[in-house]
């Protein structure tokens, strides 16, 4: 590790870098002497008089309509406060990504007529202590009326899929169109002139984030009429102005107090929690915590997306790729959160790092009647990734060629436009994929040790 690590120093030195000080060194985390004195405080660390607990009675359902809730039993239990149905919600209907100019406002805090996922929170029950919460939330009696689920990204496509959506389509609708859209040259035109036409699919399955600390948040009034949360949010201002809106009441009357997350990796990016702690410490006027449990975090905290993805190519025999046609289908399961976002940087992402004259896209965000998806380390990118090098790797074995010689014959240089019409610059990746050869010995023809992602192609 040393010798590569002085390798990569000498690598990056120059008149740009010559101030780096941490580039092949040892740097220690600014948080390690406190996560291994156990000394970092976490939200659940804070403890307060008269602490009451928050828990959910969730539909066993994938899709429902509610005919009737009862509470009877619930409100019998004893340390039970209340119990908080949609009603008590100021403004229930809600998307996180609408500061950001996303709508519509497509998902419930508290479900109203229907449920459309398994594990849909329905009503919250307020109590003094945790296992009064999870008595009382278990004697909810909910009756409903089973309905279709769609649990296929390609089935909730098609023409007679059940609708699931109050919006009317069972996919995200980008400005008038069923998918994030590319159109670059001509690919029909690019695949008649291609000497081989490479067609697979791929496909992932949601995954869980599994961080050690499950979502969590503890609400304190203050004594003017303010509200402190303590959250392990990843991201304090979305949960802030969104907790805010939802409650109807002024952002300057929320104080979101962050701090360490123990392990988020985006999964605790999504408003979740906060508003319903809010709720019920505005309603009992009490410090409030609201925790998932292992199983809660595991069933209804947003995973990575499931994808599927078709790419067909055509390709020249000498490894020139000069057409590519995408279609992606990204699962957003019941409802939006970030996943709108994520496919439209799946879309600007695609073709990948290559050039490639012809190129057509479409990238559908799919709504089903799974847990709702969000954001994963790069999402948008990762699975498009996985799946377009997959893709490389099949057509170098199918051509029997170098599979580095046939990135760099197609690898993207500084100043070519992309197929979602941005100049590339900064590029690097020729001297990257050379430099990742000359550390593991594998030798590149003159050819194409010569090429640079500053030298225009064919010059």
């Amino acid at each position: 590790m040393a010798h590569i690590n002085a390798i990569d120093t000498e690598f990056f030195k120059d008149e740009r870098t010559s101030d780096f000080n941490v580039i092949g060194t040892t740097v220690q985390r600014s948080d390690a002497l406190g996560h291994v004195t156990g000394r970092t405080e976490f939200f659940e660390d804070r403890t307060f008089p008269d602490l009451a607990h928050v828990k959910i009675h969730r539909s066993p359902h994938h899709h429902a309509l509610i005919e009737s809730v009862d509470c009877s039993e619930t409100l019998e239990v004893p340390g039970v406060l209340r119990v908080i149905t949609h009603q008590d919600v100021p403004a229930n209907w809600y998307t996180v990504l609408r500061l950001i100019g996303i709508e519509p406002n497509d998902e419930p805090v508290l479900a109203e007529d229907r449920v459309i996922y398994a594990g849909e929170p329905i009503v919250a029950v307020v109590a003094d202590s945790e296992s009064a919460a999870v008595e009382g939330a278990s004697k909810v009696r909910v009756s409903y009326r089973e309905l279709p689920a769609v649990l296929d990204v390609e089935e909730a496509m098609a023409q007679d899929a059940p609708v699931i959506k109050k919006a009317g389509t069972n996919y995200f609708v980008y400005e008038g169109h069923h998918a994030r859209r590319i159109r670059f040259g001509d690919v029909e035109e690019g695949f008649a002139q291609a000497d081989h036409i490479f067609d697979w699919r791929y496909s992932s399955a949601p995954i869980e984030h599994a961080a050690t600390e499950t979502t969590g948040c503890v609400v304190v009034p203050q004594s003017d009429g303010r509200l402190l949360i303590h959250s392990n949010t990843q991201a304090a201002f979305f949960t802030l102005d969104n907790t805010a809106l939802i409650l109807d009441r002024p952002f300057t009357d929320l104080q979101v107090k962050g701090g360490t997350v123990g392990g988020g990796f985006g999964g605790k990016v999504d408003v979740m929690v906060e508003p319903l702690a809010c709720l019920a410490a505005m309603l009992t006027n009490r410090p409030v915590k609201f925790v998932y449990t292992r199983e809660e975090e595991m069933q209804v905290s947003s995973p990575r997306a499931a994808e599927r993805i078709y790419i067909k190519d055509g390709v020249m025999d000498d490894g020139r790729i000069v057409a590519r046609k995408i279609m992606l289908y990204v699962d957003s399961g019941a409802y939006s959160r970030h996943t709108p976002y994520g496919t439209t940087k799946a879309a600007a992402h695609l073709p990948g790092p290559y050039t490639i004259p012809n190129v057509y896209a479409d990238c559908h965000c799919v709504y089903t009647n799974r847990t709702p998806s969000s954001a994963m380390r790069g999402f948008g990118v990762t699975i498009a990734d996985f799946a377009i090098e997959s893709q490389m790797d099949r057509i170098a074995r199918a051509l029997d060629m170098d599979p580095l010689q046939l990135r760099l014959r197609n690898a993207y240089r500084d100043g070519e436009l992309k197929a979602h019409r941005k100049v590339a610059s900064g590029t690097a990746l020729i001297e990257v994929i050379q430099r990742a050869a000359a550390l593991v010995g594998h030798e590149l023809p003159a050819e194409y040790l010569a090429m640079s992602s500053s030298t225009p192609r064919g010059a």
